[in-house]
């Protein structure tokens, strides 16, 4: 048998009427065919629409037919940094589930910007999409609004207040726990938490506020929070220095790669001066020193669930707003070995 080979250039010439003729058929027959009336035509001049397309070589606009239709089969992600580790994983599972469920994926990156976030939105509101999954800090209220009156809207991570949508991330509080009590049970009593700067990130800020509450209820442990700054080496010299069995407890992994990197430069023994526990868990852990200890965020769950919600609300439900928070696997290594 015969196989019909076209360019890229050949097969955007051909169109639906050059498959209707060579069909013997109408093109509104031939509209059928490839949308979702198909089962209105026979299965003779289904057959014979089939051949001509392979004939031909003809590929259907699809986004051409999803704004005559109303639907583009787009979902739109906007996220705060795309090189956060967190922001790449949580992607990676809203992606694989769009693609299961025959959607695409349009994901803008505002940089921490609060320009490029506004531009963003402008952008994806152009682009047609069904729905929007956020990680950002949502400066741009109107906007998110102005969209969410428009399409369904989901939360990762970070909370907006003003936005009454569906929120999916991590169980913060149990999170911290975790760590906290993993921590003192390996016979830690000193315990700095290094986070990045919270700038209004409400899972930021949940993290700090657990921790100091978490070390308030417990007996004989004392702790500090320090946001990343450009005096942390400083900072973790004068930690280092202090008598008694001490731990950093790193908020994300944005920060132990920077207590890493600081810990090493100050010469410092991994991890025989210091323990040191961490939110995420990144490749590169298990490689430095003895590995170290992580909380993992189920990044994967998290982000096909908060497709499922857009989903969900895609398809008529009205139900009232959910928060799904996920609890962390605690993945023991030789940073926190007992002391």
């Amino acid at each position: 048998m015969a196989v019909n080979t076209f360019s890229a250039a050949q097969r955007s010439r051909v169109t639906m009427l050059d498959v209707a003729e060579r069909a013997g058929v109408s093109k509104a027959s031939v509209s059928r065919f490839i949308g979702d009336d198909r089962a209105l035509l026979s299965d003779a001049i289904a057959l014979r629409i089939e051949q001509a397309i392979e004939h031909l070589g003809y590929r259907p606009n699809q986004m051409a037919r999803g704004l005559k239709r109303g639907r583009t089969r787009l979902i739109g992600m906007l996220v705060a940094d795309i090189r956060n580790p967190y922001s790449i994983a949580v992607m990676h599972g809203v992606e694989t589930a769009c693609r299961q469920h025959g959607y695409s994926l349009v994901v803008c990156n505002t940089d921490r910007d609060d320009e490029q976030e506004r531009q963003h939105l402008a952008a994806l509101r152009s682009y047609n999409i069904e729905g929007l999954i956020v990680n950002t800090l949502g400066h741009h209220l109107d906007q998110l609004l102005e969209l969410q009156r428009e399409m369904p809207l989901v939360l990762v991570d970070r909370k907006v207040e003003p936005l009454h949508s569906d929120l999916v991330g991590l169980d913060n509080p149990a999170a911290v726990r975790m760590a906290v009590e993993h921590l003192q049970q390996q016979g830690y009593r000193d315990v700095l938490m290094v986070s990045e700067t919270t700038d209004g990130t409400s899972s930021r800020l949940e993290r700090q506020a657990s921790f100091k509450a978490e070390i308030a209820k417990r007996p004989g442990l004392t702790g500090a929070v320090l946001e990343l700054d450009e005096a942390l080496e400083n900072h973790l010299h004068t930690f280092l220095a202090k008598p008694g069995a001490k731990a950093l407890f790193c908020g994300n992994g944005v920060a132990a790669l920077a207590c890493t990197r600081a810990l090493k430069n100050l010469g410092c023994d991994l991890f025989n001066e210091v323990g040191l526990i961490a939110l995420d868990d990144l490749d590169w852990y298990p490689l430095v020193g003895s590995g170290i200890t992580a909380l993992a965020q189920p990044t994967q769950a998290i982000g096909a669930t908060a497709f499922d919600c857009l989903l969900k609300r895609l398809r008529g439900d009205t139900e009232p707003t959910r928060t799904l928070d996920f609890l962390p696997e605690l993945i023991v290594r030789g940073s926190t070995t007992p002391l």
